[in-house]
């Protein structure tokens, strides 16, 4: 199996392992493991030399993996002599800062934190509050370090303790050495203990994919008006709690869009695509021949919501730009002026500098890393001449965002106000396109070179390269985590909830080396006190629910940690089973989780039951074993369900009887304790039709089927008298 360890031998004075790569490869391959030297280099920097694969198989990282990724981190390992130099700089370089780059700390606990300065002298510490008070009660602790040397310089280490009652925030810890008049300031962030998710009122909601939702009014593609009436309904109908949307940040405003809501260009600003043109404001000040043409381009989009087939992204993008130009020429009254301002200003540098690589885009191509050389920087002089030079182009995209903003807002507004326990709940994307906004405005902060990734597992059999910039470590400790602050802040800003794909990047990431072989790469540890920490103090200030998505393989800790922060996990039915593989009994499944039947990444149940998903794969290419011995084990796991159902009586004589079986699997769900039950609309309509089929880009049409059923397409306005639906919504509570 992929990334099985077959074999060691010695060979010379190297270890060296030999493991099967996975299919196509044509051979095994010989990899150098790390010397002790590099072993210690690399555990110092959070990278893993070893791990444990999704069969329960050590598998040993190769030297030359391990040296890319240290790479990537600024650390040059090319060669033992190399590799020693970075591991002695890297012992050293606390000794050269007075003050740790950040420091985490939950409410109540009572930390100490070292001090760096020249051996015998005094240190004067300080915390400037976020609201402007400051707390002096920092006091020194009796703990006897030894001195180094460093630069020629004897340096002492000095600890102090933080108080137990500082108030939640983002504070500023201070330093004075002696009597220099200079301040050595870091960032001291306090965070909750937990989440309350205790305090949650159990309810179901609706998962489903917001482009692929349209009504009888949307250009082509679901949007933000089409999210609020679904929202509205269902609460008022349906009883329903939350809609869980798929992540709506944003993607390329020039050239072709991509299609996958997770590969966006920026995951702190959103996707324009989901503005209802004729909800914003100035709609009603166009000049009349103005109006006409917006009219003229909506009644030309609205013609696409009959193809039921595929979903057209650029057309439609290329309408509603024309029309969004229209309305940004409309002179807005005085309190829009001020409305406008009071948003930029909130946003800041931020919202300015994705403006600036839209605009850019525009003229140059989305990619940044085909620009040219002079605007490839945020910071350089070009691009601040760039910005002077075509302020109105700059301003359109500032503009789009804070439409986006109000009609986010609204959405929300409207689902609690229909009577929804969250209203509508966010997803976070894993990361963005290694050429968006983001990888443009924050490449100080990412690694160049690597891949987020993932290791094979049961359904990807291969690994899987997802093309995304991983966050670097170190660099988002020397920020403050401001970043991720602000990122994770704005996301939240007007939901109930937030989903976080793939959390476990939080406390680890697969960074793959090699783009044609994902199997190349190992994890690389984050600061998962401070990361999950920034997520459940914004989240507390915001009043959202946090769930993350929990899914592969998953360190037996990590699960018990989030339970211990209040952070929801996720259950999909078909993934829980007991130790000896058999379906986990509905009281056994954990409380405080998201249960669904299934995920994106898989097909609607209805297609999962008839096994669409390993026929699609073997079609792709994408099985590493004969499709008859997949379809057999599928066919096995499938049936141990359905016994589970029967013995449950929850299903009868109804085999043969899909949407009975449907019904019946939800049923199933709704008997386990899960404080949020979702419920995917693809199910409650009938689609078959899988959005995602991982480890393919355009093989395959991901993220572009509309909604549909058995009968063809289906339109927001249909639901309401679709049987089907209320049938298995009905089953929720039966």
């Amino acid at each position: 199996m992929p990334g099985r360890l077959r074999a060691v031998t010695r060979v010379g004075c190297a270890a060296r392992a030999v493991r099967w790569l996975g299919p196509g490869y044509g051979r095994l391959a010989r990899v150098t493991a790390p010397t002790p030297a590099l072993v210690e280099l690399a555990v110092a920097h959070g990278v893993a030399t070893e791990y444990w694969d999704w069969q329960g198989k050590h598998v040993l990282v190769s030297s030359e993996v391990v040296s890319a990724v240290l790479a990537a981190l600024g650390v040059d390992a090319s060669s033992p002599e190399r590799a020693a130099d970075a591991l002695a700089e890297h012992q050293l370089a606390r000794w050269r800062r007075t003050l740790p780059a950040t420091v985490v700390m939950r409410e109540g606990w009572t930390p100490w934190f070292a001090v760096h300065l020249p051996h015998g002298s005094a240190a004067e510490v300080w915390v400037d509050l976020e609201d402007g008070g400051q707390r002096r009660d920092i006091p020194q602790q009796d703990h006897w370090v030894e001195p180094e040397w460093v630069d020629g310089v004897q340096m002492g280490e000095a600890t102090f303790q933080l108080p137990g009652d500082l108030p939640l925030g983002y504070h500023r810890l201070c330093a004075r050495i002696g009597g220099n008049p200079e301040i050595s300031v870091s960032t001291l962030i306090v965070t909750p203990q937990r989440l309350e998710p205790q305090k949650l009122h159990r309810t179901w909601g609706w998962v489903l994919q917001l482009y692929s939702v349209r009504s009888r009014r949307s250009w082509g593609i679901g949007d933000l008006h089409d999210l609020a009436d679904l929202a509205a309904w269902s609460a008022n109908d349906l009883g329903a709690g939350f809609v869980l949307v798929n992540p709506l940040h944003a993607a390329e405003t020039a050239g072709r869009m991509e299609p996958s809501p997770y590969l966006p260009a920026s995951r702190r600003f959103a996707n324009p695509l989901y503005l209802r043109i004729e909800d914003i404001d100035e709609y009603g000040d166009l000049a009349p021949a103005e109006r006409d043409r917006v009219r003229a381009l909506g009644l030309q989009t609205r013609v696409l919501n009959e193809d039921a087939t595929a979903l057209d992204r650029d057309t439609v993008w290329a309408a509603k730009r024309e029309a969004l130009q229209l309305l940004f020429g409309v002179r807005p009254s005085i309190g829009r002026i001020a409305e406008y301002g009071a948003y930029c200003d909130r946003e800041g540098q931020g919202l300015i500098d994705f403006a600036t690589w839209a605009a850019i885009s525009d003229l140059h191509g989305p990619e940044w890393s085909k620009w040219p050389e002079e605007l490839q920087d945020p910071a350089a002089p070009d691009v601040v001449a760039f910005r002077n030079e075509n302020p109105d182009a700059v301003e359109f995209h500032c503009w789009l965002q804070w439409q986006l903003d109000e009609q986010l807002a609204r959405a929300q507004a409207r689902a609690r106000s229909a009577g929804m326990s969250l209203g509508i709940v966010h997803d976070l994307a894993v990361g963005v396109h290694p050429d968006g906004a983001d990888a443009w405005a924050l490449q100080r902060v990412l690694a160049a070179g690597i891949h987020v990734g993932a290791p094979p597992d049961a359904f990807n059999q291969q690994g899987q390269d997802w093309s995304q910039p991983p966050w670097r470590p170190d660099a988002l400790a020397a920020t403050g985590y401001a970043p991720w602050r602000d990122l994770v802040r704005a996301v939240i800003r007007h939901g109930g909830g937030l989903r976080i794909d793939h959390i476990l990047g939080l406390f680890r990431l697969w960074w793959v080396t090699s783009p044609e072989r994902p199997t190349e790469g190992t994890y690389v540890r984050y600061d998962h006190e401070a990361l999950i920490g920034i997520l459940v103090l914004e989240a507390s200030r915001a009043g959202v629910v946090v769930v993350g998505e929990d899914l592969g393989t998953v360190e037996p800790w990590v699960r018990d940690y989030l339970t211990e922060r209040g952070v929801l996990g996720t259950s999909v039915l078909w993934f829980e089973r007991d130790a000896n593989g058999n379906p986990l009994p509905p009281e056994r499944w954990r409380e405080l989780c998201l249960a669904t039947v299934t995920t994106h990444d898989l097909p609607p149940t209805a297609g999962y039951l008839a096994g669409d998903h390993v026929e699609l794969r073997d079609r792709l290419g994408l099985l590493t074993r004969p499709v008859a011995e997949e379809l057999a084990v599928d066919e096995a796991e499938r049936d141990s369900w359905l016994n589970a159902l029967r013995e449950r009586h929850l299903l009868g004589n109804s085999d043969g009887d899909v949407e009975r079986i449907v019904e019946a699997l939800h049923r199933y769900v709704a008997h386990t304790p899960a404080k949020l039950v979702g419920v995917a609309l693809t199910d409650a309509v009938g689609e078959r039709r899988t959005q995602n089929q991982p480890g393919t880009t355009d093989e395959y049409p991901n993220w572009r089927i509309p909604l549909g059923g058995p009968d063809g397409g289906v339109l927001i306005e249909d639901l309401p008298n679709n049987q089907r639906l209320r049938r298995l919504i009905g089953s929720l509570s039966s």
